[in-house]
């Protein structure tokens, strides 16, 4: 799929589209920061800019890729959310990353959840799968979140990271998992809804 081609999508409080150069700068202070911890950084600039082009073109090699999402309102970019399976990536993975000063307002749920929802009814995926580091335990809710249940009998990128497997499409469409995502989301929309407790993405 053609850089050009990546679908824009919208949801209530977002519009994701494909990583253009001006999204960079945001990239690389992430990818350099602890936030990265459980991404393999925190990354020196080189680094930061190899992973930026290769977010960039694994959409081109397979076909669907990293979404950035921004603020619908502001237009301000929060965080990525999308697909990611690079050489020796044992299956096509669901990933995401918030920039840190927009953790625990429920954008990431709300980007992962359309970017699924995208590889699922238009791509025609049948699954998807997580790897997740055991001691990200922020990702981990969020992917419980979302309806994924880890699968100790699955492949793993290198042996230190956990598989956490979403829902089929027909899962999901016989489930109640959808509808309690959006009723979370739109909590998180409400502007005298505060959250209580540890922060979640």
């Amino acid at each position: 799929m053609p850089h050009s081609e990546i679908p824009v999508i919208e949801t209530n409080r977002l519009v994701l589209r494909g990583p253009e150069p001006e999204d960079y700068p945001d990239f690389r202070a992430t990818f350099s920061s602890y936030r990265s911890r459980f991404m393999g950084g925190p990354l020196n600039p080189y680094e930061s800019w190899m992973l930026y082009a290769a977010e960039i073109g694994h959409g081109r090699i397979r076909g669907f890729g990293m979404w950035m999402f921004h603020d619908k309102a502001s237009g301000r970019p929060l965080g990525m959310a999308g697909g990611w399976q690079p050489a020796s990536w044992p299956e096509a993975e669901i990933a995401w990353i918030i920039w840190p000063e927009t953790a625990g307002k429920g954008y990431a749920l709300e980007a992962t959840h359309a970017a699924r929802r995208y590889f699922y009814e238009t791509l025609g995926w049948d699954g998807a799968v997580s790897y997740l580091d055991p001691k990200n335990l922020d990702s981990i809710r969020l992917a419980e979140r979302l309806g994924a249940t880890r699968d100790v009998e699955a492949r793993t990128v290198d042996g230190t990271d956990v598989c956490y497997r979403h829902p089929s499409p027909a899962a999901l469409r016989h489930s109640q998992i959808a509808d309690a995502i959006a009723l979370e989301i739109a909590h998180y929309a409400n502007p005298q809804f505060q959250p209580q407790g540890y922060a979640l993405d």
